[in-house]
């Protein structure tokens, strides 16, 4: 087989075609997404023959979708990142009670830091509350092994089974062998066969409840004798244990090399790869003899809660430590430098890092690393993520804001590239809870603040995801909000996928692109608008109407995402006519724009898109574009409509 360099989603996605799978479907979320990604590439060239792969509505879409497929006998696989989780529950909790047929496993990636998501969410609490096994890769290449162990385990006890990376592993790359071409498992011939386990009832649940702990049990003490849990020991007699889970065992691998006198110290390393359902019997076989275990993990301290635990259970004599007392990081992602740190101190050992000078002692809630003073002279200066040059989100929040003028407003919005419309200067977002939410709690705080214009922001792909039970609500009870609907033609925060509104799908042919106007009106909004928000002028004449009808309303604010079109020719600026107000970068704040020596406005060449929202806002006629030499509205005028 070809010997390929892979990042880890990658080979994730060349696990579970070697396993056979035959159906993949996920939604879209920072950092899974190129597991789908991958699969709709192989099959586009011919090698992932007879699989189907989708970009499913939402989470919770696709999974019910895939359990469909695998009571046919399929084998599927879903794939969100920890947040997507939440939506997918619905069908998750029911689920797990009904069993599988075909392997069904879910590849569910968490985000330590969190580097792209609103939280530290951690699947591992998921699966022990859905009662779901997870296996919890250290490395790329054992996260490959666990994926295709994963429908075998899944399909021998008819559960679904979670397989849980993060980040670093998702998103680090390897050596892989990869075969040529790879094919879909055969079909059961039968399809899917009728058996009363298919439909949930509670009598059936009741059952089901006990058959759940029982495979559960099974498959702990499976897991403890499997090669997912793998245990080592440097010199006679330790009294101290070291325990890790997922990318952690890396980061305290490499640490522990580099201790000098770690020859001196004896300790006992146990990587736990089988979370949930917990590997009692191997935690006690690793514990035997310990005076102390240090836990490191990301995220929760599951692993340290399991060995409190199983010391209580079984009576053992030892003493754990991680998050809980402080000896390991808290919240966000370990590193070597920060176990190196905090094993010295465990093991009593020198605490000089050698690439760092002499460490400073440990924090109790702190890496000494994240805490060190830096020189400012060598530090970058801070950079906050923005809109991009050109973003048409950036108009539509101009104009809203221009169109509501001094009425008591808020601005409640959502996930996506648009939330960074809360920044200066445009402060255009007030809230920002979950997907599809920005709509439902305008319809919250119209009710409590009926003088008050509540406006929702939600982009096109959300909108079909989870914005439109929102509506329906709205039209419903007869809400008086106003909907702006962000239409750039892609999911663009996550990497520019399609979805029902583009009419693109991963296995090749058109599909009819949904409506968003056509669902609008069909859930009963009577006021829709559209706008081009890069031209103000129209846009806010728009969007004033929309506010000031009473009742839903909605205005669609339709302009592709930058990264789908090639950019027109630069904005210029005119120095003589410009009076160095700094109304437009104050207005807009878009990245292509700054202020010179001579503290007049320049505009870089090499970053501008051309898209001429910046003329409009110049207050002095100071700044043309070639796209807007037809069709240019002076600002006298605008400010007259």
């Amino acid at each position: 087989m070809p010997r390929k360099l892979l990042m880890g989603n990658q080979a994730f996605a060349w696990a579970a075609l070697q396993a056979g799978v035959n159906v993949v479907a996920g939604y879209p979320g920072t950092p899974s997404s190129e597991v789908v990604e991958t699969v709709a590439q192989l099959h586009a060239a011919g090698i992932a023959q007879g699989v189907h792969v989708e970009w499913s509505t939402n989470e919770k879409a696709a999974l019910e979708l895939l359990h469909g497929a695998s009571a046919s006998g399929a084998r599927c696989l879903f794939t969100c990142k920890q947040m997507g989780m939440n939506v997918a529950s619905d069908a998750l909790m029911s689920l797990n009670y009904v069993g599988v047929r075909g392997g069904l496993v879910l590849f569910v990636c968490d985000d330590p830091g969190p580097i792209s998501s609103q939280t530290e969410q951690d699947t591992r609490r998921f699966a022990s509350f859905a009662k779901v096994p997870v296996l919890d890769p250290a490395t790329p290449e054992q996260g490959f092994a666990m994926m295709r162990h994963a429908f075998d385990l899944s399909e021998e006890y008819g559960t679904p089974v979670i397989v849980r990376p993060t980040t670093r592993i998702d998103h680090a790359s390897t050596y892989f062998d990869v075969p040529d071409t790879t094919v879909a498992r055969k079909l059961p011939e039968r399809g899917f066969v009728r058996d009363d386990r298919w439909i949930i009832f509670p009598r059936r649940a009741y059952q089901a409840h006990g058959e759940i702990w029982e495979r559960l049990s099974r498959i702990a003490a499976e897991g403890a004798k499997g090669p997912f849990n793998p245990c080592e020991q440097v010199g006679e007699a330790p009294v101290h244990g070291v325990v890790c889970g997922g990318v952690s065992t890396q980061y305290v691998r490499e640490a522990l090399a580099m201790l000098p006198e770690k020859a001196c110290v004896p300790y006992r390393l146990l990587q736990i790869g089988t979370p949930y359902p917990f590997p009692e019997d191997a935690a006690a076989r690793f514990a035997e003899g310990l005076d102390d275990i240090i836990v490191f993990e990301e995220l929760d301290h599951v692993l340290e809660d399991e060995f409190a635990k199983l010391a209580g259970r079984r009576h053992l004599p030892y003493a754990v430590h991680g998050k809980l007392d402080g000896a390991t990081l808290l919240r966000g992602e370990n590193s070597v430098e920060d176990a190196y740190e905090r094993l010295a101190a465990f093991l009593a050992l020198s605490a000089e890092f050698p690439a760092a000078g002499q460490a400073a002692e440990p924090s109790p809630r702190e890496s000494t690393v994240e805490c060190r003073a830096a020189d400012p002279a060598a530090e970058p200066p801070a950079r906050p993520p923005m809109l991009c040059p050109g973003c048409p989100h950036r108009g539509a929040f101009y104009a809203v804001k221009r169109a509501v003028g001094h009425r008591r407003h808020i601005f409640c919005g959502d996930i996506g590239c648009y939330t960074l419309g809360n920044a200066k200067p445009l402060e255009a977002i007030d809230t920002c809870l979950c997907m599809g939410a920005g709509i439902t709690m305008a319809q919250g705080a119209a009710v409590a603040d009926p003088d008050r214009a509540c406006i929702a922001f939600v982009g096109d792909s959300t909108f079909f995801a989870s914005g439109m039970t929102g509506v329906a609500n709205a039209t419903y009870n007869q809400h008086n909000i106003t909907i702006c609907v962000l239409d750039n033609a892609t999911t663009a925060m996550t990497g520019k996928q399609p979805h029902p509104g583009t009419g693109v799908t991963l296995m090749g042919p058109l599909s009819i692109p949904l409506s968003i106007e056509e669902v609008l009106t069909s859930l009963g909004v009577r006021c829709i608008e559209h706008a081009n928000p890069l031209y103000l002028a129209e846009s806010q004449a728009a969007a004033r109407r929309v506010i000031d009808f009473d009742g839903p309303s909605a205005i669609i604010f339709r302009s592709p995402c930058t990264q789908l079109v090639k950019p027109e020719p630069s904005a210029t600026v005119d120095l003589d006519a410009c009076t160095a107000c700094h109304a437009c970068i104050n207005r807009l704040g878009c990245p292509a724009m700054a202020i010179g020596r001579d503290g007049k406005m320049s505009i870089d060449p090499s970053s501008c898109y051309g898209c001429g929202l910046c003329v409009d806002a110049c207050p002095f006629d100071a700044i043309s574009a070639p796209v807007r030499l037809e069709n240019r509205i002076p600002y006298s005028d605008q400010e007259a409509n």
